[in-house]
């Protein structure tokens, strides 16, 4: 099966959403229902956050996610698990078991990683991947995508007739919300933003800032593949990968610290000390001997 590249950082990719009765409440602070007309929304980081959760739990039962005994999920703890806080945020992450290349994050901090990009990228040039997903939470650019996305969904529907504010919003209407997110997509100034908080992440906390040029490197090598139509489609708003790489290469270099990268293995097997082992007791008979007297 081939992979298919899916472009990092697009939030919610592939939205399966069921249309069902069920509601997900939101309170008094739930996002206000628009009237047709209407041109400007204020979406608070609350409001986002709340909104993004619900979806991000909608999306969870709809992909197949790593269990905590999983190979996956054991080395994206190793990995990742220390920086799930920082900068007025908490995060909180899941591997999908997919094959596709792809990583996201969302306004309530919450990031997902595709096993098919950890099948692909050592721990170093994951890290680039996730310090980028988690510069788009850090610097709102995920806010503000539920934003537009809510806005346009509210004004499609025209949600509600005269109440400024509804309490609840439906599976349904998130699954629209979701597909808004996958059409719209960050700009190329928050891309190169995002990457920046990337490669600084990665130099703040003591790891190879090369493997964010590496990273970059291996998704322009796919683009060139059988999935490079696709690709280029995709990725119309976005910086070219290659750029983006020789982007980090100079940053690199700017601080002395550039040196041609060579990729790490890559082990997303559970490690032989932590499997379950099964031991046969070996049963020792001990021989009893008779000593006659004569």
């Amino acid at each position: 099966m081939k992979k298919k590249i899916i472009v990092l950082g697009i939030l919610f990719a592939s939205f399966g959403f069921t249309k069902i009765n069920a509601q997900i409440n939101l309170g008094d602070k739930a996002i206000g229902a628009l009237q047709k007309g209407v041109t400007a929304f204020t979406l608070t980081n609350a409001d986002a956050a709340t909104l993004s959760k619900e979806a991000v739990r909608k999306l969870d039962s709809t992909n197949e996610v790593a269990g905590p005994n999983d190979g996956y999920t054991l080395r994206l703890n190793r990995v990742f698990g220390k920086h799930t806080a920082g900068d007025g945020f908490t995060l909180n992450y899941k591997v999908y078991k997919v094959k596709e290349v792809n990583a996201f994050a969302t306004a309530d901090g919450s990031v997902r990683v595709y096993s098919g990009l950890m099948d692909i990228m050592d721990d170093n040039e994951l890290l680039a991947v996730i310090g980028h997903e988690i510069g788009h939470v850090a610097n709102n650019d995920s806010r503000d995508a539920m934003r537009a996305a809510y806005q346009k969904e509210a004004l499609i529907d025209g949600v509600s007739s005269q109440s400024t504010k509804i309490s609840a919003v439906t599976d349904s209407q998130l699954g629209k919300i979701g597909s808004a997110l996958i059409d719209s997509k960050h700009s190329r100034k928050q891309e190169t933003e995002a990457d920046l908080y990337s490669y600084e992440f990665l130099k703040k906390n003591g790891y190879n800032v090369n493997a964010e040029e590496s990273a970059f490197r291996i998704l322009a090598k796919m683009s060139e593949g059988a999935e490079s139509s696709f690709i280029t489609r995709m990725m119309s708003s976005h910086p070219d990968s290659k750029k983006r790489a020789d982007d980090a290469k100079a940053r690199a270099e700017k601080d002395g610290l550039y040196k041609a990268y060579v990729q790490q293995k890559i082990v997303n097997t559970v490690p032989a000390a932590t499997k379950t082992t099964k031991t046969t007791a070996k049963k020792t008979t001990t021989k009893k001997t008779t000593t006659k007297k004569k």
